[in-house]
């Protein structure tokens, strides 16, 4: 019987895998932290933050943050509880349920996001073209992952 080898990673693939990671969590941990600013849970500020951009249907409310629907209806009553989000009917299906922020939905989430310090001082420090740069490497590492993970470029 033959023995499949692994196939070598190089070094700097794994340095770059190492520092994406790092990336990630401290981002976690500052997303996290400011949430908990606003008496909010991680899953609530992340959850107002995609009400922040448009109305969403409960089940694509559950796609997003990759749970199931009955998570979100509990996540949405208690930011309704807190004024902090509504139901509406959807104008295209009256049948359907939209959640969306309120006004004061809509202003924590835009304090969460200006909260977010940890990338936003070291990208001051990048020249705008590498800025611009950096984007497009994220999206095209994003674009090629499309069929391996979620594929969303949201948060």
């Amino acid at each position: 019987m033959a023995t499949q080898k692994t196939p070598r990673v190089d070094p700097l693939t794994l340095e770059v895998v190492d520092l994406i990671g790092t990336v990630v969590s401290r981002y976690h941990e500052e997303y996290e932290d400011a949430a908990a600013g606003h008496a909010l849970t991680g899953a609530q500020a992340k959850l107002l933050s995609l009400l922040a951009l448009e109305p969403l249907p409960m089940r694509r409310l559950a796609q997003q943050l990759k749970c199931e629907p009955s998570n979100v209806t509990g996540i949405v009553d208690r930011l309704e509880a807190r004024g902090l989000a509504e139901r509406r009917p959807d104008p295209a299906d009256r049948r359907v349920k939209l959640a969306a922020a309120t006004e004061e939905g809509l202003r924590i989430a835009r304090s969460l996001r200006e909260s977010l310090r940890f990338a936003r001082e070291p990208l001051a420090g990048l020249s705008r073209e590498e800025r611009v740069v950096l984007r497009g490497l994220l999206l095209r590492m994003l674009d090629g992952s499309a069929g391996v993970g979620s594929g969303s470029a949201g948060g």
